[in-house]
């Protein structure tokens, strides 16, 4: 196969996982809450167990107005959505989904590449923050630019230490290196790096940036239209990376048996299975107060990191 060929392939297959994956856990979402929270409206539209929800969405996305605020900076506010949404496409062509070849672009630093791209989004929330002219917005994009920072820390902290007990930086061989018992070993970099990046893509109970009780909906208030279905694509796009990243990185990726012809597989149900698990904590955990929220950073989750960096290094000397 020509070369050319085959990278077409590769991205063509990365950007049509772009834009499903997302949303298949958006409806998901949908069932989810309306199960657990005893919601009526989801389960309705299209009939059988609301299937045409995320369909009527979507129309209803398309129909809205699009609105530009007299006094934005228009370039940058338009700009905004696309910034928050690319990174995450990025990011995805250097997860490999199953052994061999099946990843779109194997990279040597690929770690580092990821977490490179994904410090990108706090410049969508400056963006849309400073560019809507609005005080409430702004205010949602400082806090959300000290959260995305903050917990930038314990998010790389905790990958480097898996990538140091496997000795390498390619995602490939992370999972090629990775051993059952490295699901207590290296349990409490999981758990870090899961919160933190709940923190990144400000999911609940990380939303203070859109708080809308106090800042109207934060750095998100002024938009309307496809350009807020871009924000909210992001964040569904953004709980598939993270939950991506936990699996390669801690949960084995496509290990599991038969892995040489189901890897894909099993990287998938892993996937999902941690998407289900951040729509729960949607679902069960109060927003966190802006103080709480740094506290839980700096106070628990950085000094846990470097507990558990201390740690790997020993082992890693020991063995």
């Amino acid at each position: 196969m020509p070369l050319w060929l085959d990278l077409l392939i590769r991205i063509v297959a990365v950007v049509v996982g772009f834009l499903t994956l997302p949303l298949i856990v958006g409806q998901a979402e949908h069932k989810v809450m309306a199960h657990m929270q005893g919601r009526l409206g989801p389960m309705y539209a299209g009939g059988y167990h609301g299937w045409a929800q995320l369909v009527a969405d979507g129309v209803k996305f398309v129909q809205k107005e699009d609105i530009t605020p007299k006094d934005a900076d228009r370039g940058v506010f338009r700009l905004a959505p696309i910034v928050a949404l690319f990174p995450y496409l990025l990011v995805l062509l250097a997860v490999p989904l199953g052994p061999g070849n099946l990843v779109a672009q194997p990279l040597d630093v690929g770690l580092f590449f990821v977490l490179a791209v994904l410090g990108v989004g706090v410049l969508a929330v400056l963006m849309s923050a400073w560019a809507s002219a609005n005080k409430y917005s702004l205010l949602g994009g400082l806090r959300g630019a000290a959260q995305l920072l903050g917990y930038e820390l314990p998010l790389v902290l905790a990958a480097a230490s898996v990538a140091m007990a496997a000795g390498t930086l390619s995602l490939p061989g992370i999972v090629e290196a990775w051993k059952p018992w490295w699901l207590l070993w290296q349990a409490p970099a999981a758990i870090i790096f899961f919160v933190a990046g709940l923190a990144e893509i400000r999911r609940p109970p990380f939303d203070m940036p859109i708080a809308d009780s106090e800042l109207v909906f934060g750095y998100m208030t002024e938009y309307t239209g496809l350009r807020f279905a871009f924000f909210l694509l992001a964040e569904y796009v953004g709980i598939i990376v993270i939950a991506a990243l936990t699996t390669v990185l801690f949960l084995g990726g496509w290990h599991g048996p038969a892995a040489d012809h189901l890897g894909w597989l099993w990287t998938l149900l892993k996937i999902f299975a941690l998407s289900f698990v951040i729509i729960w904590f949607r679902v069960t955990f109060p927003r966190l107060r802006e103080d709480q929220l740094q506290r839980l950073c700096w106070l628990i989750l950085v000094p846990l990191a470097l507990a558990q960096l201390v740690l790997t290094a020993a082992v890693k000397i020991a063995t």
